[in-house]
């Protein structure tokens, strides 16, 4: 697997260092309410994994699965949702959980669906960001690292459901995504 890699971009120490970090203004800003948190299938499990034991607060999981990849580096822009929520949010405060933000197509329809299913709030958590290439007018309320242009894998992120296991992010070579 490290043939593949270009470079470390985020390591793991710096991964544990941002996500308490994270976990405390999650907790502060929630104080006092109880909170649902949203993972986006199936990139964002082990970041939301390490989030969630760092929210002092009282919360519940559920997940999304979309998809607008398949097995491509690029977004399609046709967002497909493979899984839905199970459970109901009317009147809940709901943090959506995402390994990273491209082009935030795909969690602009998210936001849309699920404003119209009447949260008593909804806002973003991002591990990763990418906003040189946003398409739509998306911003993160709570963001972990803005990073460059690059196709990154680790830490969840994958190509073709590989390098999710990595505990660090890297760039992942052309040559590894290109001969698939």
């Amino acid at each position: 697997m490290k043939k593949d890699l270009k470079k470390v971009l985020v390591t793991e120490k710096e991964i544990k260092s941002k996500i308490k970090e994270m976990g405390e203004a999650i907790s502060q800003d929630y104080q006092g309410k109880e909170i649902l948190v949203v993972g986006i299938l199936k990139g964002s499990v082990v970041f939301m994994g390490d989030l969630v034991r760092k929210i002092k607060l009282p919360l519940q999981i559920d997940f999304m699965e979309v998809s607008s990849y398949g097995k491509s580096t690029e977004s399609s822009g046709a967002v497909r949702i493979l899984k839905d929520l199970e459970t109901n949010i009317e009147g809940r405060n709901v943090l959506i959980v995402e390994d990273i933000v491209d082009t935030g197509l795909t969690l602009s329809y998210l936001v849309k669906i699920l404003k119209a299913r009447k949260p008593a709030s909804l806002k973003i958590c991002t591990f990763l960001n990418k906003p040189s290439r946003r398409k739509v007018a998306l911003e993160a309320d709570y963001n972990g690292y803005d990073i460059p242009d690059e196709f990154v894998v680790g830490y969840g992120l994958d190509f073709n459901e590989k390098y999710r296991n990595i505990p660090y992010v890297a760039v992942l070579k052309p040559e590894a995504y290109q001969k698939d």
